[in-house]
């Protein structure tokens, strides 16, 4: 065979090959700085790096932050805090002002992939009604600073807002939160942008001991141990988050992705928390995510573990909150876990 069309084929099916395998999703880490004695914003990005951790979710637009982040190429979802809605619902001009000054001045050296406008908005919260106007309004300043495309705008929401979760096919939202839901749900189909999750099977079991088993919550059950015909589930991270995929194909939202923003367990404070089932739950999350849940299955799941480091200024009760770090301040891992 004639080398040149050798290395000639070689190349092609090169190129085929990578342009129809899909790139694995690595799992990325939420980084919350409401603590003492934490490591500064230039060592973390340094930890992202040595640790492989190559996603990011940001609450707020910390310039300390995004100046450390800037040339690091991990792929950045930023929050725009719920105080901040009514001004940028508001005025377009306050949302071209937010954006101009957390992502524009930023945008040459970071990677944003998602921009959060709120985090889990309450239907009762007086904020509530200026959640989809901000959204809007950031989505027009994206797009008048040229980004369109490249920033997807979305927002995170809890399982609170599911009336019904079992069975995962049952799912379906409360039909008190559909007058924020179905805006919500039709912003992001038109800009084919995914439904950002808060998902933790610990306050799950943790709540319903009686109900769900450890091991269910753990990805460490035996299979079948939910059947919902013609699927079964082996945990409970697939079934709540079916439940969630169920609810919105109800709702005209059965083509959006959901990105699980927040998941984890915490190592004390609670229920079950320890170090040794936090390193179980985060480690199995790693490798079963690669792999789509039974509604979805072979459709790997961006998700983000929650969270970088313990926090403890949050507010008490619940101390649960105060424990949820996957490394101590020293920057040395309270166990061992692998990014890929």
């Amino acid at each position: 065979m004639d080398l040149r069309f050798l290395a000639s084929l070689t190349f092609l099916l090169g190129l085929f090959f990578a342009n129809t395998i899909p790139a694995v999703r690595q799992v990325g880490v939420c980084y919350g700085r409401n603590g003492d004695n934490l490591p500064s914003a230039a060592e973390t990005v340094e930890l992202f790096k040595q640790r492989n951790i190559r996603r990011v979710r940001l609450y707020t637009p910390d310039h300390d932050v995004l100046d450390a982040l800037r040339g690091s190429n991990i792929e950045v979802t930023l929050g725009l805090p719920n105080s901040y809605l009514q001004s940028v619902a508001s005025s377009q001009s306050q949302a071209n002002t937010w954006v101009q000054t957390n992502v524009m001045n930023y945008v040459n050296g970071v990677r944003f992939r998602y921009i959060s406008v709120g985090n889990e908005v309450k239907i009762s919260d007086s904020y509530a009604q200026f959640l989809v106007p901000a959204m809007i309004n950031i989505d027009r300043a994206v797009l008048a600073a040229g980004l369109g495309g490249r920033i997807k705008i979305s927002t995170a929401v809890d399982m609170g807002v599911l009336g019904e979760s079992y069975p995962p096919s049952k799912g379906s939202f409360r039909g008190d939160v559909m007058v924020v839901m179905e805006p919500i749900i039709r912003f992001l189909v038109s800009k084919n942008s995914p439904l950002l999750l808060n998902l933790y099977t610990y306050f799950s079991y943790a709540g319903n001991k009686d109900q769900i088993r450890l091991d269910y919550a753990l990805f460490t059950a035996p299979p079948g141990i939910v059947l919902d015909p013609p699927r079964s589930y082996q945990n409970l991270f697939d079934a709540m988050l079916d439940a969630m995929h169920s609810a919105l194909e109800r709702s005209g939202g059965g083509s959006l992705e959901v990105v699980v923003a927040e998941t984890g367990w915490p190592t004390g404070g609670g229920i079950d928390t320890n170090i040794q089932n936090a390193g179980i739950y985060n480690n199995n999350l790693i490798n079963h995510v690669k792999n789509g849940t039974p509604k979805r299955p072979g459709r790997e799941i961006e998700t983000y573990i929650f969270a970088m480091y313990d926090e403890d200024k949050k507010p008490t009760p619940p101390y649960v909150e105060k424990f949820w770090g996957l490394f101590y301040p020293n920057k040395q891992p309270k166990y061992a876990i692998n990014f890929g």
